[in-house]
């Protein structure tokens, strides 16, 4: 029997502005219970399929915590880590969970405004991914504001965004300390490494410009003018583009890394967030968060070689982060305003699965083990 979560079924697939609407599902009244349970939704179109593997990670600012679930047995588990975390990810090896953000109250803005906050550094947290128990290896002190993390295509250095002081801290995983900062534009936020690890694209929120770090000499070289409030950058999957998600503009601009200027400019949907791109090059997806007065819940894919919105998915309100399995089939969007993961199967269209997180989900990262 499959069991499903309140109102989730509605989520799906619009393409070329047509919206598909799915009768609502009753359950018998021995399982009304379960709506209030905050369990699984699993679509029976996904039942008939393909599933997700793996783990993913959601970072839960609101919350103070980081929600874990294993994809396979369906199971969620969320922890307390005592920072408000604006973003989780995965190292290039698969050995380490890094998550990012300031003491618990003092919760950066999750949808890449500038929010007062104090000079008090920030932290980056550092968890055994393969045996994630919610408990950190290594805690280390960044930056004021932290928003982003990365690591290098080695797994041994980490790099955080730190929105306060205008800069990237750059840590060594392995000594477990800060070795280098490097200067960035206004307000940095969202960064992306690119596919052969020699440059960083950093969006910088108050000044409208994405930074460009080499990697190798740890200095911004590069600045890049790109339109209002620029939160997050994805890279194609040669690297030869990067597009970037503008906030203030409902579009995302397009870079052509060779030149280093802006080529296109691609409309989307309301207050644009985190961007992703498929592992094939095909498809770069933006989470449309909107407003927590006017929420957004669409996901808007760009078709990479038109430059244009190919479709668009409903998944729950305030659409923030995203993140991609490596094969490139099943997508995953926390909704900020709904405390949940969706995720969605790229090739049937379908909404899959919806699975409850903590408080306030925002960065989102998958593990293949």
């Amino acid at each position: 029997m499959t069991l499903f979560r309140k109102g989730a079924l509605a989520r799906r697939p619009v393409t070329d502005a047509v919206s598909h609407t799915i009768p609502a599902i009753r359950l018998p009244p021995a399982f009304c219970w379960l709506l209030a349970a905050g369990l699984t939704l699993v679509s029976t179109a996904g039942l008939a399929g393909q599933m997700p593997q793996g783990q993913v990670f959601t970072a839960n600012e609101h919350g103070a915590s980081l929600t874990h679930i294993q994809l396979a047995e369906g199971t969620t588990t969320t922890h307390d880590i005592a920072i408000a975390p604006h973003n989780v990810q995965i190292s290039a090896d698969g050995r380490y969970l890094l998550a990012v953000g300031e003491r618990a109250g003092h919760a950066h803005g999750g949808d890449g405004h500038a929010h007062a906050h104090g000079d008090e550094p920030g932290k980056l947290k550092v968890f055994d991914a393969l045996d994630f128990d919610g408990t950190p290896t290594a805690v280390i002190t960044v930056g004021s504001h932290p928003a982003h993390v990365v690591s290098d295509l080695s797994g041994r250095f980490a790099f955080v965004t730190n929105a306060g002081d205008a800069s990237v801290s750059v840590v060594d995983l392995e000594s477990r300390e800060l070795v280098a900062t490097i200067g960035t534009g206004d307000y940095p936020h969202g960064l992306r490494l690119s596919p052969d690890g020699s440059e960083l694209y950093v969006a910088n929120v108050a000044d409208g410009s994405v930074t460009v770090i080499d990697t190798v000499a740890r200095e911004e070289v590069a600045r890049i003018p790109v339109g209002e409030a620029p939160v997050q950058v994805g890279f194609t999957a040669d690297g030869a583009q990067v597009y970037v998600s503008l906030r203030d503009e409902n579009r995302v601009a397009v870079i052509d890394t060779a030149t280093r200027e802006v080529t296109a400019s691609v409309e989307v949907n309301r207050l644009p967030i985190q961007v992703y791109g498929t592992p094939d090059g095909r498809l770069m997806l933006v989470a449309n968060e909107g407003t927590s007065d006017e929420p957004d819940n669409r996901v808007s894919v760009i078709d990479t070689a038109t430059q244009q919105v190919a479709a668009t998915y409903e998944v729950g309100a305030g659409a923030h982060g995203i993140s991609i399995d490596d094969g490139g089939r099943f997508a995953f969007v926390t909704s900020l305003f709904d405390d949940s993961l969706s995720i969605i199967d790229l090739v049937s269209g379908d909404i899959v699965a919806t699975h409850a997180t903590g408080h306030g989900p925002n960065g989102v990262t998958w593990l293949a083990n």
